[in-house]
């Protein structure tokens, strides 16, 4: 099984942590490979950003089902680019906010997500609107950190762990999502220190959830559907 990790950023600061990462969410027969696009910006923290960041995503995703990969992950929580790149590609694509939002809904009746800014607290909301979560999403909380200072870990945990403890205590949340996929390798230990304070919660790694879900779609020879995500038509397009 052969999958592409696309990080639609310019900058390469999480390549190869996100690989080993991935890798070990994985199953030894399975092939990662990560990439960043080409141009666009060094991190998503916009509207404008993810603007921007979509059509080298794309590029990249289109490029990686003619190389023979199985399936595509969009490396960020807003899941930029993976509705049009359903539609031109025939493998599945797969964004770790769809695919968090929805192990969290099956495994509690509210959830909520701490977060990198509040600059993305609306795409996130909205994402969750067309994803069909809103209903069950309690609040989306920050740590205000940008996520090109995400690898001072210390401050990482101690912010999300204050405001994931907050939106329990405070928003009535049931299960958490760490909401970026720059949170690399901190969920498991946040769960397991909220659960040593008496709150027996789970905390959502979204780029495991993602895939873990593409595994599954590869492995049962399905894709996004085709009367969903039309192949657009055929014109001049430069």
């Amino acid at each position: 099984m052969d999958i592409k990790v696309i990080l639609p950023v310019i900058s390469n600061t999480l390549t190869e942590e996100t690989k080993k990462e991935v890798e070990g969410y994985a199953s030894s027969d399975t092939k990662v490979s990560v990439t960043i696009i080409d141009h666009g910006p060094a991190s998503i923290e916009s509207e404008y950003d993810e603007a921007l960041c979509q059509p080298g995503f794309l590029e990249k995703a289109i490029q990686a089902e003619k190389e023979g990969y199985q399936g595509i992950i969009s490396d960020c929580l807003a899941d930029p680019g993976v509705k049009a790149a359903r539609e031109v590609l025939n493998i599945p694509v797969v964004g770790p906010g769809e695919a968090a939002m929805q192990l969290a809904t099956s495994l509690g009746n509210h959830f909520s997500i701490v977060t990198v800014l509040p600059n993305v607290v609306s795409m996130l909301e909205n994402l969750s609107k067309v994803s069909g979560f809103y209903n069950k999403l309690t609040s989306i909380r920050d740590i205000n950190i940008p996520v090109l200072e995400l690898n001072d870990k210390n401050r990482l945990k101690q912010g999300l762990f204050e405001e994931m403890k907050r939106t329990i205590e405070e928003d009535g949340a049931q299960v958490l999502i760490a909401g970026c996929t720059g949170f690399v390798g901190v969920a498991e230990e946040l769960q397991n220190k909220l659960k040593d304070s008496g709150y027996d919660v789970p905390v959502i790694d979204p780029i495991f959830a993602a895939t873990q879900m593409l595994k599954t779609m590869i492995t049962m020879n399905i894709k996004q559907s085709k009367l969903t995500y039309m192949t657009p038509p055929d014109k001049e397009r430069i």
